[in-house]
């Protein structure tokens, strides 16, 4: 019988309150986008639902991911002490505990626009479909960058109840990111993930993982180039993005050696990369 106290310990662990990154980097081009959108002057509401929405969407597919990977996740290393392995919380309680979450998220976005509460529906879609693709495809990261990247195209829809050219471009940016951050994720796993059949980026790339997520990273800041010319944004703008690529290229170095604690101190970084393009961002409009 689980006491109380590890039950609600086992809740924190399962929605990843104890490890905000992945929160961060879902914050980070959500705020990208309201800033853009809102011509550096979003509604101070919407930007607080979509805060709070991250928060919650990203606690539902951490939920649902760890439902789906319940019997694999003892096999890894990494993830071997997860909740729904050691069976503190229970496959049901997840699933209870997943549409709460996405009940919650909708409650959230039904204070916007009809763009807006459409697009949620495909934001939860990729949400909840997101953890079994790495059974069917090398690929997952593509995937996932789009899943973390539907923030952008919702906050465009809340700020200016249309999708425009800039949308697309800062989403393209975002899922070569986190095509290049998962990446980096995933080869902390590889040798685990091998073993079990679990597919991914880091797989698929092989000895020749750093030079893709090289390549991810230019694309990443040629669409972001792109953006900047669109909107005829200031110097400020492309300061924060110079910053953000010498931090992408320090994440290479610490990786250099290919190592568990490397590769995750250097997906750990990123976190960096998304803080200083929007501080950009904001000394840009200012």
């Amino acid at each position: 019988m689980v006491d109380t106290s590890h039950k609600i310990s086992g809740v924190l662990q399962l929605m990843r309150l104890d490890r905000p990154i992945g929160s961060l980097l879902l914050l980070w081009p959500t705020l990208w986008a309201l800033w853009l959108a809102g011509r550096g002057r979003p509604a101070p509401g919407i930007v607080l639902i979509f805060i709070i929405g991250v928060f919650v969407m990203r606690a539902a597919g951490c939920t649902i991911n760890d439902y789906a990977d319940r019997n694999i996740d003892g096999l890894v290393k990494r993830t071997a002490g997860r909740p729904l392995v050691t069976g503190v919380i229970s496959p049901r309680q997840a699933l209870v505990l997943f549409a709460g979450l996405c009940t919650l998220a909708f409650v959230l976005v039904i204070n916007l626009n009809r763009l807006t509460i459409e697009l949620s529906f495909i934001g939860a879609l990729l949400a909840a479909s997101y953890p079994f693709v790495k059974r069917l495809t090398h690929l997952p990261q593509l995937y996932l960058g789009l899943a973390f990247g539907w923030g952008i195209p919702m906050a465009y829809a809340a700020e200016a109840n249309t999708l425009t050219a800039p949308s697309w471009w800062l989403l393209a940016a975002n899922i070569f990111w986190v095509i290049a951050y998962d990446t980096l994720y995933a080869m902390v796993d590889r040798d685990d993930d091998l073993k079990i059949g679990v597919k991914s980026t880091a797989i698929l790339f092989g000895r020749h993982d750093l030079t893709a997520i090289v390549i991810c990273y230019v694309l990443m800041f040629a669409c972001l180039l792109q953006l900047g010319q669109l909107l005829s944004l200031n110097a400020y703008y492309y300061l924060g993005l110079a910053i953000a690529l010498l931090t992408a290229a320090w994440q290479l170095y610490q990786a250099r050696e290919r190592t568990r604690d490397s590769c995750f101190k250097a997906f750990l970084n990123n976190s960096w990369v998304g803080a200083v393009i929007f501080f950009g961002l904001l000394l840009a409009y200012l």
